[in-house]
C-alpha cells in the first residue's frame, strides 16, 4: 500500500514562494502518473499539474509560467515549485499517485483516475 506525505506549506504574501514536498512510500507503480491537485473550500477539488513517467508535464492554465513539478525518483520525491504566488492559489493541496500510466488532455479534470492520496498541506497567500 503506498503512503503519500506532503510537506511545505505555510502562509506566504503575494508575489512569494513555496515548494511543496511529497515523500511517497510503500508499493506503488513509479511507471504511473503523479500529480498535485488542490482544493478551496466550498469548490471542486482541480487538478494543478501532473507528471509521468518520462518526466513529460502538463499544468492547469492558471499555474503556467509559475508552478513546476517535477519528481526524484532515486529519492521517491514529488515536488511542486510554486513562484509568484496569488491569492487565489490559496488551498489546501493533495498529492497523488497511482494514476494513468500516459498524461491525456482530460487528467487534470480527473481526480478520481488517481487511486492513492496524501493528506494534504494548506497554502496561504494573503498579505
Amino acid at each position: 500500500q503506498v503512503k503519500l506525505m506532503e510537506s511545505g506549506g505555510g502562509s506566504v504574501q503575494p508575489g512569494g514562494s513555496l515548494r511543496l514536498s511529497c515523500a511517497v512510500s510503500g508499493l506503488y507503480d513509479s511507471s504511473d502518473c503523479m500529480g498535485w491537485f488542490r482544493q478551496a473550500p466550498g469548490k471542486e477539488r482541480e487538478g494543478v499539474a501532473v507528471i509521468d513517467r518520462d518526466g513529460s508535464t502538463t499544468y492547469a492554465d492558471s499555474v503556467k509560467g509559475r508552478f513546476t513539478i517535477s519528481k526524484d525518483n532515486a529519492q521517491n520525491v514529488l515536488y511542486l515549485q510554486m513562484n509568484s504566488l496569488k491569492a487565489e492559489d490559496t488551498a489546501m493541496y493533495y498529492c497523488a499517485a497511482d494514476g494513468p500510466r500516459f498524461i491525456s488532455s482530460y487528467v487534470l479534470a480527473r481526480p478520481d483516475i488517481f487511486a492513492s492520496w496524501g493528506q494534504g498541506t494548506q497554502v496561504t497567500v494573503s498579505s
